[in-house]
């Protein structure tokens, strides 16, 4: 394993970082007040656009998307380190459209969607002219087994009829379509009874109930629940074949949980730098925090833990690219556990390390911790991915 960069992604590295330093880092700011200022939270902030516009303009753009047909052409190894810089900020992401949920929903596209598809879906959002959402979460059934899914696609002659109860469908407020899964085959085995349906926005019966409340926000484009009541779509609309939702949203899943490994270190990383510089300038009890032993402790481990995240991230990168999606779902699965365990730690420590400060919305973290708690649970919480490693290595030696 050869984890060096080739002068190519160290370039693109350079660029990716003089644009954070220079257009983003200095407009996080700006962008918190434009959205309290708006009467739409969920609108995005006229800063952000701006800077979205400046991004394309110079080239740093869908840096995920590893087909050069439609995006840069990167592998997951070489994609990982700008994934890593634009995790910084809470708004580098999208300043580079390289944002959840919408580059899985890109991907898949991309992956399984018709000509007409692509035409119609993918081109807008990778041109930066319209969002997305995937709605596969429901409230009556656990979210970690999506075999017991509820909402029904029935075929009615040219169409597909959806009805069902959705929740925690990100970005769905302005989003252009949802990606929904949908069971169109009760009676098929269990991981061939969904569906993946597109359902654009404003289609009747496609009702958006409410920005779910999470940790006391509801803005971006919102964690939302969504009543499909009798909502006609054509059947065209279907992504892939009956019956693939499962492998489908398997595949969706691999990219999308090192995509949030790789930005959950860059977040790591941004709280380590925020907190050493707070060490190296508050004066408290007779000495600088940076000179207590127990400063000292929590800085050390929050290094060795981002450290060794990183370096099972990118060999989980490695093995995607070389061995496929498939041979590397252990891998996945552990630094999926590891990076939303290793993020809460460092940013609890520079919560501490900056007081009550590190409590407020004057620096970053406390929106980081808001947002990254998340991770132990979306895209198969920790619990679930601790027991598929475990069987996977019980069988190793079972007999």
């Amino acid at each position: 394993m050869d984890f060096a960069f080739s002068p190519r992604v160290e370039e693109l590295r350079r660029r990716v970082a003089a644009f954070m330093d220079e257009h983003v880092y200095p407009n996080e700011r700006l962008a918190e007040q434009q959205v309290a200022a708006s009467d739409d939270e969920h609108r995005e902030p006229p800063i952000v656009t701006e800077i979205r516009a400046r991004a394309k303009r110079e080239g740093l753009w869908n840096f995920f998307m590893p087909d050069r047909e439609w995006g840069q052409g990167l592998s997951n190894h070489e994609y990982a380190p700008l994934c890593e810089i634009m995790g910084r900020s809470p708004i580098g992401p999208r300043a580079f459209n390289c944002m959840a949920p919408d580059t899985g929903n890109m991907e898949i596209l991309a992956e399984f969607g018709t000509r007409e598809q692509h035409e119609r879906w993918l081109k807008p959002c990778l041109e930066g002219k319209m969002r997305t959402c995937f709605s596969m979460t429901e409230p009556e059934t656990a979210g970690s087994d999506p075999t017991q899914l509820q909402t029904r696609a029935v075929r009615d002659g040219d169409d597909y009829v959806i009805n069902g109860h959705k929740w925690f469908t990100t970005g769905a407020m302005h989003a252009g379509f949802a990606i929904v899964m949908a069971v169109t085959d009760p009676a098929a085995p269990p991981h061939r009874r969904a569906s993946q349906i597109i359902v654009p926005a404003g289609t009747p019966g496609f009702n958006i109930i409410r920005p779910v409340p999470v940790m006391g926000h509801t803005g971006g484009g919102g964690h939302c629940e969504i009543r499909y009541e009798d909502c006609r779509v054509p059947a065209t609309n279907l992504l892939g074949k009956e019956g693939d939702g499962f492998a489908i949203a398997q595949a969706r899943l691999g990219p999308g949980r090192i995509h949030h490994c790789m930005r959950t270190i860059g977040v790591a990383e941004r709280a380590l730098e925020l907190a050493c510089k707070r060490a190296n300038t508050r004066f408290t009890h007779g000495s600088l925090l940076a000179d207590k032993a127990n400063i000292q402790e929590w800085i050390a481990e929050s290094r060795i833990e981002i450290d060794a995240t990183r370096l099972m991230v990118m060999h989980a990168a490695w093995k995607m690219d070389t061995a496929g999606k498939r041979e590397a779902r252990n891998e996945i699965s552990m630094i999926k556990v590891m990076a939303a365990n290793m993020v809460m730690r460092v940013l609890d420590r520079a919560i501490q390390v900056h007081g009550a400060m590190g409590v407020s919305d004057d620096t970053p973290i406390a929106r980081f911790w808001r947002d990254s708690r998340a991770l132990r649970i979306v895209d198969g919480p920790d619990e679930v991915h601790r027991m598929a490693i475990a069987r996977r290595e019980l069988r190793r030696w079972k007999d």
